[in-house]
């Protein structure tokens, strides 16, 4: 799992879970305690209300992506960007400030006026934002969406969604987002919570993950709640979001969200990780997990008996040929991919068949060095 540079902000698993705070300028956006047109009062509630409470990052809409609504033009996003800038420089505290956007002109203009990073709600369906992003080495949120403008997040089955976060390839900086939200009028609020169960999945593409859950229907729905008494199903959503490998939680409740993330951070189980021997034990429980870093790695493409099995799982890096030649035939219970990168590969089974690996497997020092840490972590 990669960690993502946010203008010096660390994103990534070693890192604590990161709070994005949201202001709206555009009078349209549902969420009315967030929504300013004044540069003043705007930068009063982001210091307060944003950055005071804990947010790492301030996310800024210059419209509502309601789907009911119109969808403004980059000329008109462009308008109310003045109101944006005017915001972030009078703001006194310290934070990552993020425009949301679909457009690359807004972006373009928005990192040229002092913005950190860009947090795109049509997932590169502009075809120029991935090049600006590169240009100005910034993050940026890439949300599950159609290769269409003016359908944000209008993605329903998980398989889909994950397959749309693909779509014109990605940045060194990216951070997915898998689109939680009624973003079109077919999405269920089933689809949602089978994206929640298999959250996990989306760490398949190596990458952090931005999930949007506050206050959302799916949640609500569980507990008969309207979007006013809907904060004690988002806050039990957000320490599960964490656990299933979420890195940045996007909210309007800030204060209580960090609680809630300070929980998930507790009771995520530590995982390997050891540059230096080049293994990195991957969170995946389910075949489909295993399935995602292994297409992720140009593995085969079907796995085996032991991958289905398997409860631990670890990448590793830096073999030699040798090695991984004789990683293909380890112990029974345990399984190898050899990657498409030469010195790649994925190591997994049941924590015996892996220590059964560690006593069986003669190679190189560095596989020696990866199996060791591995049987520590074991």
């Amino acid at each position: 799992m990669r960690t993502v540079d946010a203008a010096g902000l660390a994103i990534g698993d070693d890192q604590p879970t990161r709070i994005m705070g949201v202001l709206n300028v555009s009078k349209e956006s549902p969420y009315k305690p967030s929504v300013f047109d004044d540069p003043g009062a705007a930068a009063e509630y982001v210091d307060e209300a944003l950055i005071g409470e804990g947010a790492d990052i301030v996310d800024v809409g210059l419209e509502s992506a309601n789907k009911r609504l119109e969808v403004l033009s980059a000329e008109e996003e462009l308008d109310r960007l003045d109101t944006a800038v005017d915001t972030i420089q009078s703001v006194s505290g310290d934070a990552v400030f993020s425009i949301e956007t679909r457009y690359h002109e807004v972006a373009e203009a928005a990192l040229d006026r002092g913005f950190d990073m860009v947090n795109d709600i049509c997932g590169f369906a502009d075809p120029e934002m991935p090049r600006v992003c590169e240009e100005y080495d910034v993050a940026v949120g890439k949300m599950a969406s159609p290769p269409d403008l003016e359908r944000p997040g209008a993605v329903e089955e998980v398989d889909d969604i994950y397959e749309a976060l693909s779509m014109n390839g990605f940045t060194d900086k990216t951070i997915v987002d898998p689109a939680f939200g009624g973003w079109s009028e077919s999405k269920t609020l089933e689809n949602d919570r089978e994206t929640f169960r298999r959250l996990r999945e989306f760490r398949g593409y190596g990458r952090p993950i931005l999930v949007s859950i506050n206050r959302k229907n799916f949640l609500r729905d569980l507990a008969g709640r309207d979007t006013e008494a809907a904060l004690p199903v988002s806050l039990a959503a957000t320490a599960m979001a964490i656990e299933r490998g979420a890195h940045v939680v996007r909210t309007h409740d800030v204060a209580e969200t960090r609680d809630a993330a300070l929980v998930g951070d507790a009771f995520t189980p530590d995982r390997l990780r050891d540059a230096s021997a080049g293994v990195e034990e991957l969170d995946a429980r389910t075949p489909a997990e295993v399935q995602r870093h292994l297409n992720r790695l140009g593995a085969p493409a079907d796995i085996d008996h032991a991958a289905r099995a398997a409860t631990r799982v670890f990448e590793l890096s830096g073999l030699s040929e040798r090695d991984r030649a004789t990683l293909t035939a380890p112990p029974v219970g345990a399984g190898f991919a050899p990657g498409s990168e030469t010195g790649t590969g994925v190591l997994y089974g049941t924590p015996a068949a892996l220590r059964s690996v560690v006593r069986e497997v003669d190679g190189s020092d560095r596989l020696r060095a990866a199996l060791e840490r591995i049987e520590d972590a074991l």
